[in-house]
Protein backbone atom coordinates (compact mmCIF):
# COMPACT_ATOMS: atom_id res chain seq x y z
CA UNK A 1 0.00 0.00 0.00
CA UNK A 2 0.95 3.31 -0.85
CA UNK A 3 1.90 6.11 1.64
CA UNK A 4 -1.10 8.22 -0.43
CA UNK A 5 -3.46 5.00 -0.66
CA UNK A 6 -2.92 5.46 3.45
CA UNK A 7 -3.86 8.37 3.80
CA UNK A 8 -7.03 8.14 1.78
CA UNK A 9 -8.15 5.40 4.29
CA UNK A 10 -7.07 6.80 7.61
CA UNK A 11 -8.97 9.85 5.90
CA UNK A 12 -11.66 7.24 5.35
CA UNK A 13 -11.85 5.84 8.49
CA UNK A 14 -12.18 9.15 9.94
CA UNK A 15 -14.65 10.22 8.71
CA UNK A 16 -16.73 7.11 9.44
CA UNK A 17 -15.51 7.58 13.10
CA UNK A 18 -17.15 11.06 12.81
CA UNK A 19 -20.42 9.99 11.52
CA UNK A 20 -20.79 7.38 14.26
CA UNK A 21 -19.71 9.87 16.71
CA UNK A 22 -22.25 12.33 15.29
CA UNK A 23 -24.98 10.00 14.65
CA UNK A 24 -24.96 8.86 18.86
CA UNK A 25 -24.90 12.77 19.67
CA UNK A 26 -28.64 13.10 17.91
CA UNK A 27 -29.68 10.07 19.56
CA UNK A 28 -28.33 11.13 22.79
CA UNK A 29 -29.99 14.37 21.98
CA UNK A 30 -33.43 13.07 20.83
CA UNK A 31 -33.47 10.60 23.77
CA UNK A 32 -32.91 13.65 26.22
CA UNK A 33 -35.75 15.92 25.37
CA UNK A 34 -38.10 13.20 24.66
CA UNK A 35 -37.18 12.51 28.47
CA UNK A 36 -37.53 16.54 29.09
CA UNK A 37 -41.02 16.85 27.02
CA UNK A 38 -42.41 14.03 29.50
CA UNK A 39 -41.37 15.14 32.27
CA UNK A 40 -42.78 18.80 31.82
CA UNK A 41 -46.22 16.89 31.48
CA UNK A 42 -46.20 16.12 34.69
CA UNK A 43 -45.16 19.63 35.32
CA UNK A 44 -47.45 21.70 37.27
CA UNK A 45 -48.24 25.46 36.68
CA UNK A 46 -46.05 27.68 39.32
CA UNK A 47 -48.80 29.82 39.92
CA UNK A 48 -52.04 27.55 40.09
CA UNK A 49 -50.45 24.29 40.35
CA UNK A 50 -52.32 22.46 38.01
CA UNK A 51 -50.73 20.14 35.64
CA UNK A 52 -49.82 21.42 32.24
CA UNK A 53 -51.27 20.35 28.70
CA UNK A 54 -49.64 19.72 26.06
CA UNK A 55 -50.99 21.97 22.96
CA UNK A 56 -49.68 22.84 19.64
CA UNK A 57 -50.27 25.85 18.52
CA UNK A 58 -49.50 27.61 14.90
CA UNK A 59 -47.80 24.56 14.57
CA UNK A 60 -45.47 25.06 17.78
CA UNK A 61 -45.58 22.64 20.69
CA UNK A 62 -46.17 24.12 23.98
CA UNK A 63 -47.50 22.86 27.58
CA UNK A 64 -49.63 25.29 28.87
CA UNK A 65 -51.72 26.07 31.91
CA UNK A 66 -55.24 24.86 31.88
CA UNK A 67 -56.72 27.88 33.83
CA UNK A 68 -54.37 30.67 31.27
CA UNK A 69 -51.62 31.55 33.71
CA UNK A 70 -48.89 30.93 31.22
CA UNK A 71 -46.95 28.59 28.59
CA UNK A 72 -44.05 26.94 28.29
CA UNK A 73 -41.82 25.59 25.43
CA UNK A 74 -38.51 24.83 24.29
CA UNK A 75 -35.77 27.00 22.43
CA UNK A 76 -36.77 25.31 19.10
CA UNK A 77 -40.16 26.36 19.50
CA UNK A 78 -40.08 29.31 21.02
CA UNK A 79 -37.79 30.35 17.83
CA UNK A 80 -39.91 28.92 15.65
CA UNK A 81 -43.02 31.22 16.89
CA UNK A 82 -40.63 33.94 16.83
CA UNK A 83 -40.09 32.97 12.82
CA UNK A 84 -43.88 32.70 12.32
CA UNK A 85 -44.89 36.18 14.03
CA UNK A 86 -42.07 38.44 12.22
Amino acid sequence: MTGDSKDRLGSKLHDVEAAREDQWARQRDTDLLERIRERMSHTACPHCKQFLVAKTEAGVPMHVCPAGHGAWLDAAALKALLKEHK
